[in-house]
């Protein structure tokens, strides 16, 4: 039954971050990077608003502090970075670059976390980033272009997503996943108000077009079911199981990205369904309990 949970929440996050890029997009139509980041966040903190208020009097300052950290490294400050990234790369370079995060969840445990060596989890990790750079690499319209540098964003965002479940893991394990997710939130809904307004956003909503309110529902809807949402149950995730397994739906967002390409009248090539093969053995290899329990390789983390 754990199994059959976990991998239901597993397939709810990969569906869900796998619709945020195309949300994303849509936001960045009509409104600034910033602003897309910052209605994401101040829509996941309004909606969970009302759990923050009944609930933050129950934790000392430095647990809230630990909690907000958790939300900034983990939420704030990539949204940000993907927002300004997405502006000058395609979602091929993206979707590579993202795909770093159980590469540096495995790298920032073990160096600043005193996580155990695990060698299968390395190499299961590495396998299945590799999967994903055939997958991308081989499609027709990936480039090599002067914007790649925006890449950097994406990588800074996935170092900080390599810090974030390692920190909960160690230090807020006992607080309660909703607990930690709107209180987070709805303190970090402060700064992205005061983002939007700083950057003219309320101010045009008064004289906003049909593109406006359409790029804000679709920037709404990023920020209650693929930030709010998403979070609640990565958090869920990540408590039930370790910080690694709980990055790995990054490997399979893109597979989400080609259903809807499918739903758009796009075909699955034979390649697509190699490189998932090459994805799913690559995750079968870091999950796999190796020899006997007592052995470093199977030492939970």
């Amino acid at each position: 039954m754990n199994k059959l949970i976990n991998g239901g929440l597993f397939a709810a996050i990969t569906l869900i971050w796998g619709s945020s890029f195309i949300l994303m997009k849509e936001g960045l139509v009509e409104l600034s990077p910033y602003q897309v980041a910052a209605l994401r966040i101040l829509s996941a903190g309004i909606v969970l608003l009302p759990i923050a208020v009944k609930q933050i009097a129950r934790f000392p300052k430095s647990t809230i502090g630990l909690m907000v950290l958790s939300g900034t490294l983990g939420n704030f400050i990539p949204a940000f970075l993907f927002c300004v990234a997405e502006t000058r790369i395609d979602s091929s370079l993206t979707g590579i670059l993202n795909a770093l995060t159980p590469l540096f969840v495995v790298a920032i445990g073990i160096l600043f976390f005193k996580q155990p060596f695990q060698l299968q989890k390395v190499i299961g990790v590495v396998i299945g980033f590799l999967g994903l750079c055939i997958l991308f690499t081989s499609k027709d319209g990936f480039k090599v272009d002067e914007n790649m540098a925006y890449g950097i964003f994406v990588v800074m965002a996935t170092i900080l997503y390599g810090v974030n479940p390692n920190l909960i893991r160690t230090y807020l394990k006992e607080v309660g996943v909703l607990n930690l997710a709107a209180i987070a939130f709805g303190i970090l809904a402060i700064p992205s108000a005061y983002i939007l307004y700083t950057t003219g956003y309320f101010h045009a909503m008064t004289t906003a077009n049909a593109g406006f309110i359409r790029a804000s529902f679709a920037t709404v809807i990023l920020g209650v079911f693929g930030t709010a949402v998403a979070q609640i149950l990565f958090l869920t995730l990540l408590k039930r199981t370790n910080p690694i397994y709980s990055a790995l739906p990054t490997y399979f967002m893109p597979f989400v990205a080609i259903l809807w390409g499918v739903w758009y009248g796009e075909t699955i090539k034979i390649q697509h369904l190699l490189c998932l093969g090459i994805i799913l053995l690559g995750v079968y290899v870091t999950n796999k309990k190796w020899g006997h329990p007592k052995t470093p390789l199977s030492k939970p983390l």
